[in-house]
């Protein structure tokens, strides 16, 4: 016991030099010193969960809302011709917007900046004008049920893939995931305009696929940096009108999307907050060691 007092008083954690212990030793009055308990903990609160909820809310509305636009397609109810015209506007509003939230003071050649993402979008529109017939009989020899089992598989990774972190108006969102998630939302409108009849249907369904799952994520990244009114704002608009277009097509699928709205964005931050309680995160001197260099 002596000894062990004695070689604690000049015993260091260091391995560079020479010990008549083994270097795994830890005297057993300073074994337990370092333990730590939830290191770095940050608790959470309610509110600004949230807030931050609501970019997977928005994300399920537009989801809804293009799925809403899709069945109003297919049945003759909805004028393609309009649905063209409603996206070219929200395009430019979109746009604008971002030019608005990406404004700094050194800004500068606006001019070509413009240009350069005016070209790109002209190229698309073509490009999904020429693609329509071909989209159009893409999967003339597949049957409807297996077409709708692909795109609600397709659908379920897009919102599991999807990018729902928040970045300040520089900020940049080119993951896998993000890429991925993309990638599965623009295959299943792929597959859900090769059921419309007319290549008109399928130019106005890929064009309002392109601005609902390409560029509005994008653009959410953007709008994060808003003041929470008007981020909230947003998320109501979006989810009101996902409620109503669903609403005219099926009670039990409003409600179904209802419930999952309340549950993401007011009940899932309750049972996350709830959930903390029973974090417990345990470090002391037996983890791996972290070289620090200077």
């Amino acid at each position: 016991m002596v000894q062990e007092t004695h070689e604690s008083e000049h015993w260091e954690k260091v391995l560079w030099k020479q010990h008549t212990y083994p270097d795994n030793y830890v005297p057993r009055k300073l074994f337990l010193a370092s333990l730590q308990t939830n290191p770095n903990y940050r608790p959470y609160t309610y509110w600004p969960l949230v807030i931050l909820s609501c970019s997977i809310t928005q994300h399920l509305a537009v989801t809804f809302i293009f799925l809403a636009v899709f069945v109003r397609l297919k049945e003759g109810t909805l004028d393609p011709r309009s649905l063209v015209c409603v996206s070219v506007l929200c395009f430019f509003a979109g746009y604008l917007s971002w030019t608005v939230l990406g404004r700094t003071d050194n800004d500068a050649n606006n001019y070509s900046n413009h240009l350069k993402t005016l070209k790109p979008s002209i190229m698309m529109f073509l490009v999904l004008m020429s693609l329509s017939p071909v989209l159009r009989t893409l999967t003339a020899a597949t049957s409807s049920d297996s077409i709708w089992a692909l795109s609600a598989v397709l659908f379920i990774l897009n919102a599991l893939l999807a990018d729902y972190t928040a970045t300040g108006s520089k900020g940049t969102h080119e993951g896998l995931s993000s890429v991925l998630s993309m990638n599965a939302a623009v295959s299943a409108s792929v597959v859900l305009a090769s059921r419309l009849t007319t290549d008109v249907s399928v130019f106005a369904l890929m064009l309002f696929s392109i601005q609902a799952f390409a560029l509005f994520p994008m653009l959410r990244h953007r709008l994060q940096s808003c003041p929470i009114f008007w981020w909230s704002a947003i998320t109501l608009v979006l989810s009101t009108l996902a409620v109503s277009l669903v609403s005219d097509l099926s009670s039990t699928v409003m409600w179904l999307y209802i419930t999952i709205l309340l549950f993401i964005t007011l009940i899932a931050p309750g049972i996350l907050i709830w959930a903390q309680r029973y974090k417990n995160v345990i470090r002391g001197p037996w983890d791996v060691a972290i070289p620090k260099v200077n």
